[in-house]
């Protein structure tokens, strides 16, 4: 009964306020929400404490699904070491931003229409998470991509938030559709879409082709390659990457929502989740630890002369995934998680952060016209510092360091040992660390410290 409660409750929460919103006002719409949201979050945790370490996977029947054929699948949630870790991650994060959002929307009169989407995309999520089946997981993957749709584009009335939230929906339906493939192909193979079938079987199409366009193409390789497809499209790797940089014009609690903690990072989850198969398709492995190596320097290399303070935090994301990535090619997939649990709570920081930030400035994004804010919103600047300390790395080796120096030092470390072709993913990661310390500091300099740049106008009241 808990897992229900932790996975339906938000849908009960966007339900009421999508639906009722407007008979019970808005005040009843982000209490109910955010309560549902908190409750959901203890459950999580007290799961974690459960069976966060260790514990035999189990699994909750919610009902009878699709039967058709050969196909039969039921609905049914999949609790592990792996869904702990992502629940802890989904609904905490998910909680403290409908929190945050109840001050930051409070001039919004549309207020029950943004909880109701952000319970909506948490659902979405926690069904992609917590599914048994690759049609279940589908399900929520679309799921979390129609509700960033909604939440992106939630001022409607902006032309340039309409583009992005488009251009988000188009971009992720370039890799839905490897994904779909991917999904497809399984099916084929194996007459199922369960994911311990899918598991027990994969070792016996090892070795075997298939012919494509007159080559014999690797059967593991290829499925492989069409999950990953997926997965760059929702963790927006190198080349499905251009949608993250304009998902900014949606509300900042979306951007903490959706990429910083929880939607970009399904692509990394999925990829842990689905291991088994990529370990017999080691050519694929090196695919994804290219592209996640690229990725994360490039990314590195945009956000040095980035000057929109939401937008250098989106490339730094964009980079931090390349890193998860990196550790998955290189089969540490526990350094994946833990990157992606750490990260996700200090980004998500981090953009928060910025959102006070942007809200004391009156709406101005523009570094370079702030500065000295440091003694005007204090909170504000000791915790975005501690959240850029995390995502630099600081810390004393073997005596102390902030979240983000373990769990990337664990994915450089399992780089190096991987000896990648001229260690070429170590280097890449190395370089990208020096380039994410750069623009992460100079993102403090130029907000909390020199003189201050909003003149003696409507920013200085």
């Amino acid at each position: 009964m808990i897992y229900i409660a932790i996975v339906f409750l938000p849908l009960l929460g966007a339900l009421i306020a999508g639906l009722g919103g407007r008979v019970i006002g808005e005040k009843p719409s982000e209490v109910i929400t955010t309560a549902f949201l908190m409750i959901s979050a203890v459950l999580s945790w007290v799961v974690f404490a459960q069976v966060g370490f260790g514990h035999a996977t189990s699994k909750v029947q919610v009902l009878r699904w699709i039967t058709s054929g050969e196909l039969d699948t039921s609905w049914s949630l999949r609790i592990d070491t792996l869904t702990a870790v992502m629940l802890v991650v989904v609904t905490t994060v998910s909680s403290l931003v409908h929190l945050y959002s109840i001050g930051y929307m409070h001039e919004d009169d549309s207020r029950p229409r943004f909880f109701a989407y952000l319970s909506l995309f948490t659902f979405a999520m926690l069904m992609l998470v917590t599914s048994d089946n690759l049609l279940q997981m589908f399900f929520g993957w679309e799921g979390v991509g129609l509700a960033s749709y909604l939440l992106i584009g939630f001022w409607y009335k902006k032309p340039s938030a309409n583009a992005a939230a488009i251009k988000a929906f188009v971009v992720n339906r370039v890799g839905d559709f490897g994904f779909a493939l991917g999904i497809f192909a399984l099916f084929f193979v194996f007459k199922s879409i369960n994911l311990d079938a899918i598991f027990a079987a994969a070792p016996t199409a090892v070795g075997k082709t298939f012919m494509f366009a007159g080559y014999q193409v690797d059967i593991l390789t290829t499925i492989a390659l069409l999950l990953f497809m997926g997965a760059m499209g929702k963790s927006a790797q190198f080349g499905l990457h251009t949608w993250l940089p304009d998902a900014m014009e949606g509300p900042t609690p979306v951007s903490a929502l959706i990429h910083a903690a929880t939607m970009v990072t399904a692509g990394v989850f999925m990829v842990a989740r689905l291991s088994p198969i990529f370990e017999f398709a080691p050519d694929a492995l090196l695919v994804v630890t290219a592209v996640g190596a690229l990725t994360a320097f490039f990314a590195a290399t945009v956000g040095l002369v980035q000057n929109d303070i939401k937008r250098v935090i989106a490339y730094s994301t964009c980079s931090q995934l390349g890193y998860m990535f990196v550790a998955c090619g290189v089969g540490a997939y526990g350094a994946a998680i833990f990157h992606l649990f750490t990260h996700a709570f200090f980004k998500a920081l981090l953009f928060l952060g910025a959102g006070s930030v942007i809200h004391a400035m009156h709406h101005e994004q523009d570094m370079r016209n702030m500065g000295g804010l440091r003694t005007k919103i204090p909170l504000t600047f000791w915790a975005m510092t501690i959240g850029t300390l995390a995502l630099t790395g600081v810390g004393i080796p073997h005596f102390y360091g902030l979240a983000g120096f373990h769990s990337k030092d664990a994915i450089i470390e399992a780089a190096y040992a991987a000896h990648t072709p001229n260690n070429y993913a170590f280097w890449m990661l190395v370089v990208a660390a020096f380039m994410t310390s750069f623009y992460s500091w100079r993102l403090v300099f130029m907000t909390f410290f020199g003189e201050a740049r909003w003149g003696k106008g409507a920013h200085a009241r």
